[in-house]
């Protein structure tokens, strides 16, 4: 499988001709060529099926992703060492009353829709924790997405194997120094949006956006695996330790 870039497309048309193809359903390993944002798409149409995913980067980053080569993906695929990744589950209610739920491999972020900082309320576990965060906005992080947006925006770097969540504020006014919380995994995290008439705020998990949101939701989901490969010695660990080094 490949984006549309044209990059990612030569290279999907040369090793079909080198290995075939197959559709999905009849498949034993998915083999995804593009960028991170390609690969957290087909982590996500892959999960029915159970698939683990083997990414090579024709797109920019590729963090989630194994470098390109044309020969040896066979090899590659039978030595590969698989990682497995919980997303967070979100649920999202507007203005309008319409709930809304989504899956994030990465983040579930809050951000302001209008010129004016969002007014969030925050719980955790159903205790209220911050009455009042004045900012752009804040998200849930999981130790696979901690190296994106979170640490961006100055998040901490988590390790794979962690069971913590990163809570982190973006461009916080008030408190102006809170960085944000490191919570486990198992935590449920509820954010209310003060003045939502006023001040509007959209959420975003693994860009599928809710705008005018009144409350947000967001838990790990242990029932659903991502399956992802990685070559031996440049797993998710190994990643995230060495961006810590750069």
């Amino acid at each position: 499988m490949a984006s549309d870039a044209p990059v990612a497309q030569t290279a999907c048309d040369t090793l079909v001709k080198l290995h075939g193809n197959a559709p999905p359903e009849n498949a034993d390993v998915i083999v995804a060529l593009g960028g991170d944002g390609f690969m957290l798409k087909t982590l996500h149409e892959a999960v029915d099926l159970a698939l683990p995913v083997y990414g090579m980067n024709r797109g920019t980053v590729g963090f989630l992703m194994n470098e390109y080569h044309e020969d040896g993906l066979l090899a590659r695929l039978e030595a590969a060492e698989e990682e497995i990744i919980n997303p967070l589950s979100m649920t999202a209610m507007d203005r309008d009353g319409a709930v809304h739920k989504a899956l994030a491999i990465n983040e579930v972020s809050l951000l302001r829709a209008g010129p004016q900082a969002a007014r969030l309320k925050i719980s955790v576990d159903g205790r209220q924790r911050l009455a009042e965060l004045v900012c752009d906005g804040a998200l849930v992080s999981t130790p696979a997405g901690s190296t994106a947006y979170n640490y961006s925006a100055h998040g901490p770097i988590l390790p794979i194997g962690s069971d913590v969540l990163a809570l982190t504020a973006i461009a916080a006014f008030r408190p102006r120094r809170w960085q944000g919380a490191l919570l486990p995994s198992g935590a449920k995290v509820r954010f209310d949006v003060l003045e939502a008439d006023k001040r509007p705020v959209m959420a975003d998990a693994d860009s599928i956006s809710c705008p005018d949101i009144q409350w947000v939701e967001i838990q790990t989901e242990p029932s659903i695996r991502h399956k992802i490969l990685f070559d031996p010695g440049h797993g998710l660990e190994e990643r995230l330790i060495s961006e810590q080094f750069t």
